[in-house]
C-alpha cells in the first residue's frame, strides 16, 4: 500500500524550531518529487516546499524561504522539513506528499500520495 506518514507536529512559541519527518512505504521513493503543503483553517492550502527524486532541486513559497529546509534520505525513505523562525501565521496543518511531477506545485489531493497530516502551532 503507498503510503506517506507524518510526524512530528506539535506547539511551539513564536521564534521556535520543529522539524517534521514524514515516513514513505509501498513505492519506489526515489521515482517521486516529496513535498510539503499547508492548509490554515478558512485560507487556502499552500504548497510549502519541494524536493526533486535525488534531493539536487528545491523551491520554496516566498512565505517560508530562508526559514524552512526540505531534506530526504532516500536510503531511509524519509523527508524531513525543518522549520526556523516559526511565526503565528505559519499555524496549519501540514501535509507530505508524493508526486510523479517536478515542481510538485499544483498538486492536489487524489492526485499523487498524500498523508493525514500534522498539526503545527504557532504561538505568539
Amino acid at each position: 500500500q503507498e503510503q506517506v506518514v507524518e510526524s512530528g507536529g506539535g506547539v511551539v512559541e513564536a521564534g521556535g524550531t520543529l522539524t517534521l519527518p514524514c515516513q514513505a512505504s509501498g513505492f519506489t521513493f526515489d521515482a517521486y518529487s516529496m513535498g510539503w503543503f499547508r492548509h490554515a483553517p478558512g485560507m487556502e492550502r499552500e504548497g510549502v516546499s519541494c524536493i526533486n527524486w535525488n534531493g539536487e532541486s528545491t523551491l520554496y513559497s516566498d512565505s517560508v524561504k530562508g526559514r524552512f529546509t526540505i531534506t530526504r534520505d532516500n536510503a531511509k525513505n524519509m523527508v524531513y522539513l525543518q522549520m526556523n523562525s516559526l511565526k503565528p501565521e505559519d499555524t496549519a496543518m501540514y501535509f507530505c506528499a508524493a508526486g510523479g511531477r517536478w515542481p510538485l506545485w499544483g498538486l492536489v489531493p487524489g492526485r499523487g500520495i498524500w498523508g493525514q497530516g500534522t498539526q503545527v502551532t504557532v504561538s505568539s
